[in-house]
């Protein structure tokens, strides 16, 4: 089964046009990134203005846009989040934390402290380091010789795993045989992508002291989560602690490829100038585009609107899901939900299911990829934060007829 056949030709704020006058409400933002929406006017204006001063790249040299957006950045994370590498992709933000992570292990541990803890579903990249700390199992097949030093841990979502106590966290990595002073990083989603699953927020303040008390850096992939998307500006502030280290991209810059990684000085000072480099880093272009929407963002406050009428999308998803047996539960919060479809009786994923609603949503005017997470059940629902009330109701609705559809036609 492939994505059904949409050629986007123009998107806007949250709409998403094809060349033949098709239009549909965008539930992607382009896999979680026009968190500003589609081409907004300040972020066109932006790469527009860039473009014409012909600076288009220039490697690790300074550029005003690049500073600009380093100290926009630092000024926006709270203490003690001070420095700031810029990159391109997500993936090469959690390689950069990796790093950093053993760096510091070996330093103030010695070599055993290299072990990399993150969780069981989670997804963090497609390079080699990123996919080891990723806890997809088929994700990892094409690496055979897998880096022992990478281990997961059940993800506490109270869903597919009930059991949320930190004591189950403890307990599997005593199973794997983990020397738990031997663990360098604890990687975590804000939220996991896949199925849009939360923590309770008392197992992330646990986990918080937890690395403190073993020495271990506490990271957070925010790449799908940051810049408003869980109805606070960073994810992490859900559950009221600061990691050591922050990784996020894609609803940074709203369009352009750019991510980076924010941390503590000490750690962010561990290796040489020149050796955390990537070649399109800090694209002027790109630095322009984001700083515009960190500016669209915070200026007409669609954090607070991904708060408010992100519960709303939570309310009208939920009456959808208490409607059909064949939901298993609706995940999320703020402007990011799952919507886990599942066989009623042996309550497995049903991806064949959950892919004919997203067609079927689809033909209906919303717009929504492929199912994801677990099983590929979930129908994963993140539109730009600009979203509407109205716009809201009127794209469940098409969702819920999707759904009835659907089920009729798998139970004839």
């Amino acid at each position: 089964q492939g994505q059904p056949p949409i050629f986007w030709d123009r998107a806007e704020g949250f709409a998403v046009h094809d060349r033949w006058g098709n239009r549909w409400i965008d539930w992607t933002s382009a896999v979680l990134v026009a968190n500003a929406g589609h081409s907004a006017p300040r972020v066109v204006k932006a790469i527009r203005e860039q473009a014409t001063k012909s600076l288009l790249t220039n490697f690790c040299f300074a550029n005003e846009p690049r500073l600009a957006l380093a100290e926009k950045l630092c000024a926006l994370a709270p203490p003690p989040l001070e420095k700031v590498f810029l990159f391109t992709t997500g993936s090469e933000t959690i390689e950069c934390a990796v790093k950093l992570c053993r760096t510091r292990g070996v330093q103030v541990g010695g070599p055993s402290k290299v072990t990399i803890v993150s969780f069981q579903n989670a997804f963090h990249g497609r390079t080699l380091g990123s996919q080891q700390t990723g806890g997809i199992p088929g994700l990892k097949d094409w690496i055979v010789n897998l880096d022992p030093g990478f281990v997961q841990a059940p993800f506490p979502d109270g869903y597919r795993n009930s059991d949320t106590s930190f004591e189950l966290f403890e307990q599997s990595l005593r199973q794997q045989a983990v020397d738990f002073d031997d663990i360098a990083g604890v990687v975590v989603e804000s939220f996991q992508g896949g199925d849009s699953a939360f923590a309770p927020a008392p197992y992330m303040q646990r986990l918080r002291s937890w690395c403190d008390e073993r020495g271990a850096l506490l990271v957070f992939d925010e790449i799908q989560a940051g810049f408003g998307r869980t109805g606070s500006l960073w994810g992490f502030e859900q559950y009221g602690i600061v990691p050591d280290l922050v990784c996020f991209g894609k609803g940074v810059s709203s369009s352009l490829p750019l991510s980076a990684v924010l941390g503590r000085a000490d750690l962010m000072d561990l290796n040489a100038p020149g050796t955390m480099t990537s070649t399109h880093a800090g694209n002027p272009v790109c630095c322009a585009a984001a700083l515009a929407a960190l500016e669209t963002i915070l200026d007409e406050d669609l954090v607070t609107n991904a708060r408010d009428v992100g519960a709303h999308l939570q309310r009208r998803l939920n009456e959808v899901g208490e409607e059909f047996d064949e939901v298993g539960a609706v995940l999320g919060r703020g402007m990011v939900a799952s919507v886990l479809i599942e066989d009623p009786e042996t309550r497995k994923p049903d991806r064949d299911l959950a892919f004919d609603i997203v067609r079927r949503s689809v033909e209906k005017g919303v717009l929504m990829f492929a199912p994801v997470g677990v099983g590929g059940g979930s129908v994963k629902i993140c539109p730009p934060l600009m979203m509407t009330v109205d716009a809201v109701d009127d794209s469940v609705a098409g969702l819920r007829e999707a759904v009835a559809e659907a089920v009729a036609a798998k139970t004839r």
